[in-house]
C-alpha cells in the first residue's frame, strides 16, 4: 500500500516559483514565440488585415507558396551519432565575405506598412547578427537612411529593371556610392502576379481610411497610432504613388528585360552581381556562362506565377549542374533554421528568408526581427549538433532526403 503524508512547507517551497510581472508587454509575447509560426500569430494580431495579407499571401490559389513549405516539412534527415558537438560554426563567407550565419533577410518591399520601424529595424537586427541585409527596390526606406540605420552592417541592393532605364541606374550609383556591396537583380516579376488577397481587401499605397479599415483598427491601436504619428512612407525607389501595388509594377516594371541588359547591369555595378528568380536548370546554365557570381533558386515566394516550380526541389540538380560556377543561393518557404540546414547539406551557400523577417517585424518591432533572428539561430546550431556536425562545410546530401508528395506524369513517347 502507498503510504501517504501531508507535505511539509519545505517540500511545498521549490514547487512553487511564481514568474515575476511584467510590464513590458512586447517582451512579454516575444518571449514566449518559440517558433517563426509563434511570431506569424502574434503578427496577424497585431497587424490590421491588409497589412498583413499583403506580407501573407500569394499569388492566386497560393498553391507555389504551399508546394514550398510543404518541400521543407517533406525532408528526412540522416544523422550521425557519437560525434563531439561541442563547439558549433554556424557561419562561413558568401560572395567574398563572412557571414554568420547562413541566412540572411530577403528583399521585401513596402515593409514600413507592416511595422513602422520597417527597413531600418531589419538592416539594424541583420547587422548585430552578421547577416546581410537586402534592400528592395520597393522598400519603404532610402538606400542612404538603411546604410546609416546600421553602419557597421553589410547591405544588398535588389533592382528590378524599370522602363525608365536612367532611374534604375540612378539607384544602382546610389547604392554603389552608400556601401552596398551586393546586386540582387530579379527577374521573374515582368509584369505583377495576381494577388488575389491584396485585390479582394483593396490594398493601396498608402493605405485607405475607409469604414472598412476603421473597424479593422478598432482591436489593432497601436499599428495606427504608429502609422499616423511617425513619418511618411519614404520610397527606396520613387517619392510617392497612389493606387494599387499591382498597377505600381505594371506601370514601373519593364517586361522587355533580356540577357543584354543584365550584362549591360553587370558593366554599371562595381560588387557582386547575383541574379535572383531563377526557376529552371537551363536558365542556370545560361546564367553561369553569363559569368554572375550567384543565382537565387526563388518563386518570388509564391507571389508570381502560381504552380511555379519549387525552389529546394531543384537545388540538387542546380548545384550539380552549376555550382562549381557560381554560388547558389535559396528563398521561399523557409520557416525554421532547420530548412536552412537541409538546404545548405543539399549544396545552397546561402538562403534567404522574408515572411519570416516580416512576421517578427511585426510582432514586435526591432526586438521581433532580433527574435525571428535568434529563433532561427537556435534551429540551425541544435539541427546541427543532431545531425552531428560542427561546421557547414561538413554538411553534405547524404545527410537529407527529399520526400516528395508530388511528382511528374510520365510522357509516353510517340
Amino acid at each position: 500500500m502507498t503510504r501517504r503524508q501531508l507535505p511539509s512547507p519545505r517540500d511545498l517551497r521549490p514547487l512553487l516559483q511564481f514568474r515575476r510581472p511584467t510590464l513590458d508587454a512586447t517582451g512579454r509575447r516575444l518571449d514566449a514565440a518559440l517558433t517563426i509560426e509563434d511570431l506569424r500569430d502574434i503578427a496577424k494580431r497585431r497587424t490590421p488585415k491588409a497589412a498583413f495579407d499583403y506580407t501573407d499571401g500569394a499569388a492566386e490559389g497560393e498553391l507555389s507558396l504551399a508546394r514550398a513549405r510543404e518541400a521543407f516539412r517533406d525532408i528526412e534527415f540522416h544523422p550521425n551519432i557519437l560525434r563531439d558537438v561541442t563547439d558549433v560554426d554556424p557561419g562561413w563567407d558568401v560572395l567574398g565575405k563572412r557571414v554568420e550565419l547562413p541566412f540572411g533577410i530577403a528583399p521585401t518591399g513596402f515593409t514600413r506598412m507592416m511595422q513602422t520601424e520597417g527597413e531600418r529595424a531589419g538592416a539594424a537586427a541583420a547587422a548585430a547578427a552578421g547577416i546581410p541585409f537586402t534592400l528592395s527596390t520597393m522598400g519603404t526606406t532610402s538606400i542612404e537612411e538603411v546604410a546609416a540605420a546600421a553602419p557597421g552592417g553589410r547591405h544588398w541592393f535588389q533592382l528590378y529593371m524599370w522602363k525608365d532605364r536612367e532611374r534604375s541606374m540612378a539607384l544602382v550609383d546610389r547604392a554603389a556610392a552608400a556601401g552596398y556591396d551586393t546586386l540582387l537583380v530579379t527577374v521573374d516579376a515582368p509584369v505583377a502576379g495576381a494577388r488575389l488577397r491584396d485585390k479582394r481587401n483593396g490594398f493601396t499605397i498608402p493605405p485607405q481610411l475607409t469604414l472598412s479599415t476603421v473597424v479593422d483598427a478598432v482591436p489593432r491601436p497601436a499599428w495606427w497610432v504608429n502609422f499616423l504619428t511617425t513619418e511618411p512612407l519614404t520610397f527606396a525607389s520613387l517619392s510617392s504613388w497612389s493606387g494599387t501595388i499591382a498597377e505600381l509594377i505594371d506601370t514601373m516594371f519593364d517586361p522587355s528585360v533580356t540577357y543584354a541588359d543584365l550584362a549591360w547591369i553587370r558593366e554599371q555595378w562595381p560588387g557582386r552581381v547575383v541574379v535572383k528568380g531563377v526557376q529552371s536548370l537551363d536558365d542556370a546554365r545560361a546564367l553561369a556562362e553569363a559569368g554572375v557570381d550567384g543565382i537565387v533558386l526563388s518563386n518570388h515566394g509564391g507571389r508570381q506565377l502560381d504552380r511555379a516550380p519549387v525552389p529546394f526541389h531543384l537545388l540538387p540538380s542546380v548545384v550539380r549542374e552549376v555550382g562549381g560556377d557560381l554560388e547558389v543561393h535559396l528563398d521561399t518557404g523557409i520557416m525554421a533554421g532547420a530548412d536552412v540546414v537541409a538546404a545548405v547539406a543539399l549544396g545552397a551557400r546561402f538562403t534567404l528568408v522574408g515572411r519570416a523577417y516580416l512576421y517578427g517585424l511585426m510582432a514586435g518591432g526591432r526586438r521581433g526581427v532580433d527574435r525571428a533572428i535568434d529563433i532561427l539561430r537556435a534551429d540551425v546550431v541544435r539541427t546541427m549538433r543532431l545531425l552531428g556536425v560542427t561546421s557547414l562545410e561538413e554538411l553534405e546530401p547524404r545527410h537529407v532526403t527529399q520526400l516528395r508528395r508530388l511528382g511528374p506524369v510520365p510522357v509516353e513517347e510517340p
